[in-house]
């Protein structure tokens, strides 16, 4: 396979050129243009951050990328997928508030906000892939039925995956709720009986007749009839139906890749990640802890995995700021020019493993080449 080119900003700006019209040359010159565009719904995977954090991607970002598709005859949205855990994005409702907080909105954002897999979290399309290890991922069905893939990601750390970049936007984002769960579990789910009120909802809407209420008016799973769908922890607003066992980083990121492969399966995809305000941590939590390095700039590509690893590459290479961060505190006197600065933060996590994986099942290469612009 040959090098895929991945395209590079660096974030310096003059009196006729802001960082927007910079995000605009960098698309163009990435190739966005050559995009079926034309009449076709073009879905923008973003992270709308929970409210608290603000280390997500600024919203005129995405004003910017959608004026440029409208701007192309597409019918561009902005789109997420509800969380597998309690929070302020775990349904419709809250999310598009969370989303409204953040300043994605119809208004600021220049076009829709839809969250991708309903109201509770349910509405997904099963994408037969036969994959290693997951067989038909289940992706929120706006993303599913839109026919152009773009995805926006803030390049930082992640407690689970190492990093999260393109191929965790796509593969976890664009995962349904009951998605998010196979991606996480090794198991299937289980009844905490103390949050359990024995509201039946979990009951009435399994599909395989796998949960009943006990005497005591607790759930209880079959396990024989239960197939690990997820539903019941989608349904749930109590915190009772929850992830049985977490699994390992390696086969987390083995199956966000399978699942980045199904998001963007027979469609025209392409890519932008941001390396600013690198918070050690995902957007998923209510705060952000101080960024490790640099602002360092903007890349894109039609290549999810030459652009996770062009830019795990580039932090790789980049001193850590010295100011009072995660690292820093431990490495007062050192750089780390050259060290993975994610898997020193994250030391139980393997994010190449999932590139590895990306590229053995086609998704793309971890061959690049960086042009800048």
């Amino acid at each position: 396979m040959e090098k895929a080119k991945v395209y590079y900003a660096d974030l310096r700006t003059s009196p006729t050129s802001n960082l927007l019209d910079k995000m605009e040359r960098l698309l163009k010159r990435a190739g966005i243009e050559k995009l079926p565009l034309k009449d076709n719904f073009a879905a923008i995977k973003i992270h709308f951050g929970e409210p608290g954090n603000l280390a997500y991607i600024r919203p005129n970002y995405a004003a910017r990328m959608a004026n440029l598709l409208r701007s192309l005859g597409a019918k561009p949205f902005l789109t997420d997928c509800n969380t597998l855990y309690s929070g302020r994005r775990a349904n419709a409702v809250d999310h598009l508030q969370s989303a409204m907080e953040n300043g994605f909105n119809p208004i600021s954002a220049q076009c829709q906000v839809i969250i991708g897999d309903g109201l509770k979290g349910t509405d997904y399309r099963e994408i037969p892939l036969d994959g290693e290890y997951c067989v038909a991922p289940k992706i929120g069905t706006a993303i599913a039925d839109a026919d152009i893939i773009i995805s926006m990601n803030h390049f930082k750390g992640h407690e689970q995956a190492g990093f999260g970049g393109a191929l965790k936007n796509l593969g976890m984002g664009c995962a349904s709720v009951g998605g998010k769960l196979e991606l996480h579990a090794s198991s299937q789910p289980k009844i905490d009986t103390e949050h359990c009120i024995g509201c039946n909802i979990c009951v009435k809407h399994c599909a395989h007749d796998a949960i009943h209420l006990n005497v005591e008016r607790k759930a209880e799973i079959d396990y024989v009839k239960c197939v690990g769908c997820g539903q019941c922890v989608a349904l749930c607003q109590h915190e009772a139906a929850v992830v049985s066992d977490w699994d390992t980083s390696e086969r987390l990121n083995y199956k966000i890749a399978e699942y980045s492969l199904a998001v963007v399966k027979d469609k025209p995809h392409f890519h932008i990640s941001f390396i600013m305000n690198v918070s050690p941590e995902c957007d998923c939590w209510n705060h952000n802890d101080a960024a490790i390095i640099p602002d360092l700039g903007m890349l894109a590509s039609a290549d999810p995995v030459a652009l996770d690893k062009a830019c795990a590459d580039m932090v790789t290479q980049t001193p850590i700021l010295h100011n009072n961060n995660v690292l820093a505190a431990h490495h007062e006197h050192d750089d780390l020019c050259g060290c993975d600065k994610f898997h020193m933060i994250h030391p139980d996590t393997d994010w190449l493993a999932g590139l590895r994986h990306a590229e053995k099942i086609g998704l793309g290469t971890m061959e690049y080449e960086l042009v800048k612009i």
